[in-house]
C-alpha cells in the first residue's frame, strides 16, 4: 500500500519450533558459553579527493616530503608547472563548473491517481474529497485510501468502524493492502467479530499478492498452525520474501531457520549470518543480541570477538536484558574489549535488577571491593537507555 500498515508480532510461534523441533542434539553450539534462551556485502571503492602535489609513493614506503602540499619544493614545482592538470579528478577545481543538461525524463502517460497524489503531499481533506466518490462506486485503491483517512483521522473524523467497513470492501475487491489489514482485523476481532477461516483466506491472498507485511503474518500463522519443520519449510518462502522487501522481522526469522533447519542447500546456510546482520542493521534489537553472540561463538561462521562485543553493545545499551547479562561476562574475560570490572559489574547490576540471575556473576560482584561496587552501582543509576 502507499502507507506501511506493517504489523509486528513477537516470533514466539518460531521460537517454539526452533526450540522443540529443529534444535540437533549434540550440535556444537548446545553448550556454548554465551548461548542465549531458545529464540525467545558491497566494498566501498577506494575514492579519494586528488589535490595538487599528490604523488605515488616511493617503493621503499618512506614519505617524499617534498610532495607535500605546501612544502617549499612543492610550491616550486607547482610555480614551474603553471595550470598543468594533475593526473585524475580534481574535485575541488571542479567544484561551480556548470554541469551537462541531464536526459529528458519520459513524458508520464498513466492514470493520475489525484486522490493518492492529495494524500502523499498532506492534503488529506482533498484526498476525501477524490476518493470517497471513487470509493462509493467500487474502487479498491480509493476504498483502501479512505479506510486509511478514517482509521488515522485524517481530513476526516476518526472512525474505526467506518475504516473496518472500507477495508472489507477493498478486500473484497482484492486489493493487497486492505486484504491484509482486514486479516489483522478479523484476527484481532475488535471492531469487526473474529474470524480466523477468514482472516487466514485475506492473509494468504495478500501475501501471494507480493504484500510484505502479509508474507511475514502468513509465515507465521503456518508455524503456528504446522508445528516442527514440516511449519518451517512452507514458511520459509514466505519469510524470505519478506525478508527481500526489508522486513527486519522476516531477516531475523530467515536467519534462525537457515541456521537450524536441517536439509537446506548450503547456499542458504552459508547467508545465514547475513540475513542476521541485515536485521539487526535495521535496528531489531533481538537480532543485535544475537549476532553479538553468532560472532563471540563462531556460529554461522568464524569468530569475531570485537564485532561480537560491538553488536552486545549496541544492544545493551538499548535496553536488551540478556545483551546487558553477555557484555558484563565480556568484560571479565577480556573479549573484544580491556577488561574492566567496574562496567563489568554496572552490567550485572542492570541485568539482574531485571530480574536475570547468573551466579558466575554474582561470585564476580561479591569479590569486588566496596568501593568498586558502589561506583558499579553509580554508573548502573545514571544509566539511560540509547
Amino acid at each position: 500500500m502507499r502507507s506501511s500498515l506493517l504489523h509486528r508480532p513477537v516470533l514466539f510461534a518460531l521460537a517454539a519450533c526452533l526450540a522443540a523441533s529443529v534444535a540437533v542434539p549434540g550440535s556444537p553450539h548446545a553448550q556454548q558459553a554465551f548461548d542465549r534462551p531458545p529464540m525467545r556485502p558491497l566494498a566501498p571503492s577506494d575514492v579519494r579527493v586528488l589535490e595538487r602535489g599528490d604523488q605515488p609513493a616511493p617503493s621503499d614506503g618512506t614519505l617524499d616530503r617534498s610532495a607535500r602540499p605546501g612544502s617549499e619544493a612543492a610550491e616550486k614545482r607547482e610555480a614551474a608547472e603553471g595550470e598543468t592538470e594533475p593526473q585524475g579528478i580534481n574535485i575541488y577545481a571542479r567544484m561551480g563548473a556548470p554541469l551537462p543538461d541531464l536526459p529528458p525524463e519520459p513524458e508520464y502517460k498513466g492514470k493520475v491517481d489525484e486522490a493518492y497524489g492529495a494524500f502523499q503531499r498532506g492534503f488529506f481533506l482533498t484526498a476525501v474529497d477524490k476518493a470517497l466518490p471513487r470509493a462509493q462506486l467500487g474502487d479498491p485503491a480509493a476504498q483502501t485510501l479512505l479506510a486509511e483517512l478514517m482509521d488515522r483521522g485524517l481530513g476526516i473524523k476518526k472512525d474505526l468502524k467506518g475504516a473496518a467497513f472500507w477495508y472489507g470492501q477493498a478486500a473484497a475487491g482484492g486489493d493487497p493492502a486492505a486484504m491484509f489489514k482486514y486479516a489483522m482485523l478479523l484476527m484481532e476481532g475488535k471492531v469487526v467479530p473474529h474470524d480466523k477461516a477468514k482472516a487466514d483466506e485475506y492473509m494468504r491472498k495478500a501475501a501471494d499478492a507480493g504484500n510484505g507485511s502479509a508474507q511475514f503474518n502468513w509465515a507465521q500463522t503456518l508455524v503456528a498452525d504446522n508445528p516442527g519443520p514440516k511449519g518451517l519449510s512452507l514458511a520459509l518462502p514466505y519469510y524470505e520474501k519478506a525478508a527481500e522487501d526489508g522486513i527486519a522481522d522476516a531477516q531475523y526469522a530467515v536467519a534462525q531457520i537457515y541456521e537450524s533447519l536441517k536439509d537446506l542447500p548450503e547456499e542458504k546456510r552459508s547467508k545465514a549470518r547475513y540475513w542476521l546482520e541485515r536485521s539487526a542493521k535495521a535496528g531489531f534489537d533481538t537480532a543485535q543480541l544475537d549476532i553479538g553472540i553468532w560472532l563471540v561463538n563462531g556460529i554461522a561462521g568464524e569468530r569475531n570477538y570485537d564485532e561480537g562485543f560491538r553488536w552486545l553493545n549496541v544492544a545493551a545499551n538499548r535496553g536488551n536484558v540478556i545483551a546487558q547479562n553477555r557484555i558484563a561476562h565480556l568484560y571479565i574475560n577480556a573479549l573484544g574489549t580491556r577488561p574492566d570490572p567496574i562496567e563489568a559489574a554496572k552490567w550485572y547490576v542492570l541485568s539482574r535488577r531485571a530480574g536475570l540471575k547468573d551466579p558466575a556473576l554474582e561470585d564476580f560482584y561479591l569479590g569486588l571491593t566496596d568501593e568498586e561496587q558502589k561506583k558499579a552501582i553509580d554508573a548502573a543509576n545514571k544509566f539511560r537507555r540509547g
